[in-house]
């Protein structure tokens, strides 16, 4: 995404099943081949990954 990912905003490469499209494409942006998932941040479950990255997200936002 050009101008950032906004909090709480879907990845617009994100396929219908979650994964990334970009994946392995020289194009993938570096924050994203630099995340490495554990499970403190993703959790065991999808359903647990968005309440963690979600809480994660507004935490790390920037006061408005």
């Amino acid at each position: 995404m050009p101008q950032g990912k906004p909090a709480g905003v879907r990845c617009i490469h994100l396929t219908v099943d979650h994964r990334c499209a970009l994946y392995g494409m020289p194009e993938r942006p570096t924050v994203c081949i630099r995340l490495r998932a554990m499970a403190d941040i993703c959790g065991d479950t999808f359903e647990e990954a968005i309440i963690l990255l979600s809480d994660l997200e507004r935490a790390t936002a920037p006061a408005v």
